[in-house]
């Protein structure tokens, strides 16, 4: 007999606004694309089905919303600025790695600009940091030692597919204006400089 294998996958999320009705949750696109139903799972272990709102693959982010039940809402992360954000200094990085909800690690921040040439990820930016990222960190946050939002954590450097001490975040200030965008406009508004060149 023909089955349809269910296929789940899971990350994690910021809750990044809330309206009145509505929380908005900034994620990874790779954890919502090709998703036919979305479930998300507060830190009080409530479930909501989840909307996407927008998505942007080239800097691999999301807006999804959910609505929850009146009085059961959660307050959205502080933004930083991640141009303030120093080598050295301490970071933490929050999420679902292996499905242990609500994981917390701590490390350094490593470097900034890095570009990473796998995928089709076109950002050159990223902030490398040694926090524990894992598979299901993916859409999770990366605050500084205030808890204010420095970055999207969205992918690993590994030879095993598990943590090996480098780990990317997509920076705030980025994260920032994809989101806007995305609730603005369900797309991403890019400048293109309008020249072209010829040899003479």
């Amino acid at each position: 007999g023909h089955s349809d294998a269910l296929l789940v996958s899971a990350g994690s999320g910021v809750i990044i606004a809330k309206t009145d009705k509505e929380l908005l949750i900034a994620t990874n696109n790779h954890v919502v694309d090709g998703a036919d139903k979305l479930t998300v799972t507060l830190n009080n272990n409530d479930e909501y089905n989840a909307r996407v709102i927008g998505t942007d693959a080239n800097t691999d982010l999301a807006l999804i919303k959910i609505t929850p039940e009146k009085g059961k809402t959660l307050d959205p992360i502080s933004f930083g600025n991640s141009d303030d954000v120093k080598v050295g200094e301490w970071a933490v990085a929050v999420g679902n790695p292996f499905g242990f909800n609500s994981s917390v690690t701590a490390g350094i921040i490593s470097a900034k600009g890095r570009g990473v040439s796998e995928g089709s990820v076109g950002i050159k930016s990223f902030i490398q940091h040694d926090a524990a990222v894992n598979p299901g960190n993916s859409g999770g946050a990366l605050v500084n030692t205030n808890g204010d939002l420095i970055g999207i954590n969205t992918m690993i450097y590994s030879q095993t597919g598990n943590y090996a001490g480098i780990s990317f975040a997509v920076p705030s200030n980025i994260v920032k204006k994809i989101v806007t965008d995305l609730k603005q406009y369900g797309t991403v508004q890019r400048a293109v400089l309008g020249i072209s060149y010829e040899e003479l």
